[in-house]
């Protein structure tokens, strides 16, 4: 059962994202919307999270570290999705003669696209993120608290740089494959402090979902293991 739970969870999310790209192309890409840019940058979003459903500590360890390293590739993109959130200064809400915000259904499904946007690929994006560590501390027999906290904290200053690629030099992690030499230059070229302050930004708010995140899911277990233990004392 816990199997066909965990594959019937990643269709779910398929599945979500799927619809939500799809609706995406049919109401604002094909007819070259403000947002077209959603249906790309989701879709690189979902590409960590597809790749991370396919990493497991019983895959043989060549595959499992080729998976990895593809997975860290593109892991970036799923956080990244998170600064789309300042496209919102498009949209205008205000009204300009009361200075009030207006009922306007239109730009209230516009930010409704760029958040689902944003939360679905960077939430998914932590889950692989957790998931992604603990395997490999599993499969490499590291795993402690002290260990999983340093890597996860490794992998994303490692995105932080990544969004910081993304968002200012504009390079997609396909440009690797396509032009290697380029990428490398620029990649050696772009250290200075303001980035640096960038990725410390940014490394601050994946740090603060990451933790509201675990946060949650030790609430979580915490409830149903309170209400197990209910349910055993009423059977007695």
């Amino acid at each position: 059962m816990g199997d066909f739970m965990s594959m019937l969870n990643k269709w779910i999310v398929r599945l979500s994202f799927y619809l939500f790209m799809l609706y995406i192309y049919i109401t604002v890409s094909s007819h070259n919307g403000i947002y077209s840019f959603l249906l790309l940058n989701t879709f690189l979003g979902y590409i960590p999270v597809e790749i991370a459903m396919h990493i497991d500590v019983q895959k043989k360890t060549p595959i499992l570290v080729i998976l990895i390293i593809l997975w860290l590739l593109f892991y970036p993109n799923a956080p990244y999705v998170i600064t789309d959130l300042f496209h919102l200064a498009m949209l205008d809400p205000y009204n300009s003669s009361t200075g009030l915000m207006e009922f306007n259904l239109h730009l209230w499904l516009k930010f409704t696209n760029l958040v689902t946007s944003a939360l679905g690929c960077s939430l998914m994006g932590f889950w692989s993120l957790e998931h992604v560590a603990d395997t490999i501390l599993i499969k490499f027999k590291l795993w402690s608290k002290t260990n999983k906290i340093l890597l996860v904290s490794a992998l994303i200053v490692f995105s932080s740089v990544g969004i910081y690629i993304g968002r200012f030099l504009r390079l997609h992690t396909a440009y690797l494959f396509i032009a290697p030499k380029e990428v490398v230059a620029e990649l050696i070229q772009m250290w200075n402090p303001r980035m640096l302050v960038f990725i410390g930004f940014m490394t601050i708010i994946q740090l603060i979902f990451c933790f509201s995140f675990d946060i949650t899911r030790s609430s979580l277990a915490n409830n149903q293991e309170l209400l197990e233990q209910n349910n055993k004392q009423k059977e007695q």
